[in-house]
């Protein structure tokens, strides 16, 4: 089953140097961008009348399919390409925290030498 453009859950985004991203929103669509799954249990029809204003923007075609898409190795690589990334944002949002611990314990010592007569 293609992706299914019409539903509430799909999401295209296209960038100013011409990449566009075409995934599910609920992460369900493992051969996203090529693919939706045949009987998605979260799958709903976008509301049509729902007083949107649309503009002239055409989604670009789903690229072509890769070799590997039906014998699951295209969702593997996927899936571990995705691990990599979750764990590259794990390591880098500790980083940024204690970056952010030890300048406000800098601050706090600096405030207390400099601190204004009581």
């Amino acid at each position: 089953m293609p992706m299914r453009t019409e539903c509430k859950h799909f999401e295209s985004r296209s960038y100013p140097n011409g990449d566009t991203v075409r995934k599910c929103n609920l992460d369900l669509a493992p051969d996203a961008p090529w693919r939706c799954p045949e009987e998605c249990p979260r799958y709903e029809r976008r509301l049509a009348d729902a007083a949107w204003t649309h503009g002239s923007l055409v989604v670009p075609p789903t690229p072509p399919e890769p070799d590997g898409l039906d014998d699951g190795s295209a969702a593997a690589l996927l899936d571990a390409a995705e691990d990599i990334l979750n764990a590259a944002g794990s390591r880098i949002l500790a980083e940024v925290e204690a970056e952010r611990e030890s300048d406000s314990r800098g601050r706090g010592l600096i405030r207390r030498l400099f601190r204004r007569g009581e």
